[in-house]
Order: C-alpha cells, then structure tokens, then sequence
C-alpha cells in the first residue's frame, strides 16, 4: 500500500471545506481515509484557513507518505505564515 497526504473534499455547495487526510493512492477522492491532519477552508478568513499537525505530518512523510502537490503548496504557505 502507498500512502498519500492528500486533500478530501467536504462541505456543500458553493462553500467547500477540505479535511487533509492520508489515504491509500488507489481510493477515491472522498473515500475511507487512515487519518486525518488537518483541515483547510478557502472561503474563510485568511487567518483561519488552514489548520494542519505538523507533527503528524512529519511522521507520515518518514514512513514514506508522498504528499500531493496542493498539500504541498498549503503546507509551503503555512511555514512562510509562521516565520513571518
């Protein structure tokens, strides 16, 4: 099984919500996740957008978890928003 640090869509219409999850690269979008890391909201305020466990994230990413490429870029934000 290979691991993906992945977004799952949730919410309705017109005002999606995401939960970041890790999953199997082979499950559907929406499917069964194995754990959940965080969270991201495009419509809310720029401050409570994105809410992520670094530490778990880093856990999954040395057991050999890929990260997609829009978890990558929130992930890139959210360093440079807490450096700044």
């Amino acid at each position: 099984m290979s691991a993906r640090i992945r977004l799952k869509k949730m919410g309705a219409k017109r005002r999606p919500c995401y939960r970041i999850v890790v999953m199997d690269s082979r499950a559907p979008r929406d499917g069964r996740a194995i754990e959940e890391l965080g969270y991201y909201h495009p419509v809310e305020a720029e401050d409570k957008q994105l809410v992520v466990n670094v530490e778990k994230v880093n856990n999954w990413v040395q057991k050999g978890a890929v990260l997609s490429d829009t978890v990558r870029s929130l992930l890139n934000r959210q360093i440079r928003t807490v450096k700044s």
